[in-house]
């Protein structure tokens, strides 16, 4: 027993979990859905062996958020109309599954610990990457079709690594990019490691040539600039600026909603939002036949079901909406889609207020990694499974940690 609640145990999940969130893509390619499961049922028998020995040094009240617990449920709870319910349970399950991954990591690690295992991880995640796309496109000069590795890194790109889509892996290199920037400003690693990681992550990034990852990079560098600003000003004005910036945000995403075509052109994303415009037409004139509702959660398309069948008529195959708030919207039904809504919005603007006032830089890892899952969610559904899911949940509970109003309320 003393095994399984020490620390040394919990570090080793959280790295195997994390490792396995990020590398999932990997696993299906190589050992098959039955491989990717099996490790998941493994690391969440000895998550939840771990966390019950040692529930009593853990505080739960107000660590749980409603939000997200009410979106997991709803999604449960589509079971009861969805059309392929067996597939439906498997998928609640598997979405399940990565939840208590993520909720066990953030009440179990320190947010230092956690950015250490994630910076440790996607070290080796972004150099195996590289170290594949060389070896296919320049030493070998043959594409690894069961990675998708198409081994453009001689042309300069694009590149898609062990992630499977230069989108992916340009998310997974933006996060890391952050991961490092932090573990360099707390000082959790050595200068000499710090450095390399960020030249590693930014060169990552540059030969994926996303676009997406472009737009989120942007965003991304400027709100870290933001919060580094606001950080260093006094509690009144700090409240004077936060109010400033959130009527600057909102004038800026208008302009943007407006000049939406230039931004698309600048972008050099022409051809890709055409295809997404087109999918996304058909998937809006799908919903209207469950729109409160859903089909039912599934999380990754299946395209041998209705209505996938159906929406997935393009020569590119996809796996998803491309737009997270589309996915969910189709699978979960307008309730789905505002719970979702709602528990995305709580996460941002608690991690930002903590961002914000919190003396330690690490604060800055939850907000700027939410940023770049909610911009990305725009042209992916990342943010719904996998890696983007467990990323979300840890940074959700971590969040209501510190700022959940029933927190506040036991207290009294």
């Amino acid at each position: 027993m003393a095994f399984v609640g020490s620390a040394r145990l919990a570090h080793a999940i959280t790295v195997a979990s994390i490792g396995m969130a990020f590398l999932a893509f990997t696993v299906r390619s190589t050992m098959g859905w039955a491989g990717l499961i099996a490790v998941l049922v493994a690391l969440v028998v000895f998550a939840a062996l771990s966390i019950t020995v040692k529930r009593h040094e853990l505080e739960w009240r107000g660590l749980l958020p409603l939000s997200l617990l009410f979106f997991v449920g709803w999604s449960t709870l589509s079971m009861l109309w969805s059309g392929y319910q067996w597939i439906t349970l498997a998928s609640v399950l598997y979405q399940a599954a990565f939840a208590f991954l993520g909720i066990y990591i953030a009440l179990t690690r320190d947010l230092i610990q956690i950015v250490r295992a994630v910076g440790d991880v996607l070290r080796v995640v972004l150099g195996v990457s590289i170290l594949l796309e060389v070896l296919s496109g320049i030493i070998l000069d043959i594409p690894f079709v069961f990675l998708r590795i198409a081994g453009n890194i001689a042309y300069g790109g694009p590149i898609q690594g062990i992630l499977g889509t230069r989108n992916q892996l340009g998310l997974v290199a933006l996060i890391a990019l952050v991961t490092f920037f932090v573990e360099l400003h707390t000082r959790s690693i050595p200068r000499r490691l710090a450095v390399p990681s960020i030249v590693l992550a930014s060169v990552t990034i540059l030969f994926t040539r996303s676009p997406v990852t472009a737009g989120a990079f942007i965003i991304v560098a400027l709100t870290a600039a933001v919060l580094i600003g606001l950080r260093r000003l006094d509690a009144a004005t700090r409240r004077v600026w936060q109010f400033v910036l959130l009527g600057g945000v909102t004038v800026s995403l208008a302009v943007l909603f407006a000049a939406r075509g230039r931004v698309i052109d600048l972008l050099n994303a022409g051809s890709e939002f055409e295809f997404r415009a087109s999918l996304w037409r058909d998937i809006l004139t799908m919903v209207d036949t469950n729109p409160l509702e859903g089909f039912g959660w599934v999380g990754y398309w299946r395209r041998d079901l209705a209505p996938f069948v159906g929406i997935d008529r393009f020569v590119a195959p996809h796996d998803s909406a491309l737009n997270a708030l589309l996915d969910v919207w189709l699978q979960l039904g307008l309730v789905g889609m505002f719970s979702f809504v709602v528990v995305v919005a709580l996460t941002l603007v608690r991690s930002w207020l903590l961002a914000s006032k919190k003396r330690s830089p690490v604060f800055l890892w939850p907000a700027l990694v939410v940023i770049a899952l909610v911009v990305t969610s725009a042209a992916e559904s990342s943010i719904l499974v996998e890696f983007g899911w467990l990323v979300f949940v840890i940074s959700t509970v971590k969040a209501s940690q510190n700022l959940s109003w029933r927190s506040r309320l036991a207290e009294r």
